[in-house]
């Protein structure tokens, strides 16, 4: 076996890895509420957000990972010490991060991390411009929708319960928080999931 094959295949084994780091930093997301009301045991709760992370792959597209493989460096500046760079990186401040426990995103650490690999290697022109862009604008427009939606939601829900027994609205909400971590857990699989797979893509192409 050659090595550059080998080395494909421990740049995949760190993605993979990369992969289970951003697994244990962000799952408690997906199921902090249906552990925390018991409505699911940890192992339940855990199973739950796995299958829907995993479905979601197959029933959204893959336009995240078409992004992270061409949207943040161009082509040409590619290859498996870029992309091994931009893992280490990512791996790292994950770490720091869930050790220190800041909020923070694992599909940012990973861009960045590869975009910081790219210009390493062949500075600043190795960036494509229009896809950071957008990431960069959706940095600051994500919180600020889902904190708007978030508010409108539970004005909307304070209404439209304001007269129900609390012990039904108990009940009601508690299988309801089953289908909330269902979709969340969607949520999750159609962005992160996908990032390795982009990361694993351009490496298989880029000539490795």
């Amino acid at each position: 076996m050659s090595g550059a094959i080998l080395l494909v295949g421990f740049i995949i084994v760190v993605a993979l890895a990369f992969d289970y780091i951003n697994g244990f930093h962000d799952a408690a997301n997906s199921i902090a509420t249906v552990v925390s009301t018991r409505v699911l045991t940890p192992m339940q709760a855990v199973a739950w957000a796995a299958f829907f992370n995993f479905v979601a792959a197959f029933g959204f597209g893959v336009q995240v990972a078409k992004t992270v493989g061409k949207g943040v460096v161009h082509a040409g500046v590619v290859d498996q010490w870029v992309i091994l760079g931009g893992l280490t990186g990512a791996i790292a401040w994950n770490l720091i991060t869930w050790y220190y426990g800041i909020p923070s995103s694992s599909s940012h650490a990973l861009i960045g991390g590869f975009a910081g690999a790219a210009v390493a290697k062949a500075g600043w022109g190795s960036l494509a411009a229009s896809g950071l862009l957008k990431i960069t604008a959706f940095i600051v427009l994500a919180p600020v929708l889902g904190m708007a939606l978030g508010f409108a939601l539970m004005v909307a829900t304070l209404w439209i319960f304001r007269r129900t027994r609390p012990t039904r609205v108990d009940t009601l909400f508690r299988r309801l928080q089953l289908v909330s971590a269902a979709f969340y857990s969607l949520g999750h699989g159609t962005n992160d999931a996908q990032k390795t797979m982009g990361i694993i893509a351009i490496l298989l192409f880029s000539g490795g």
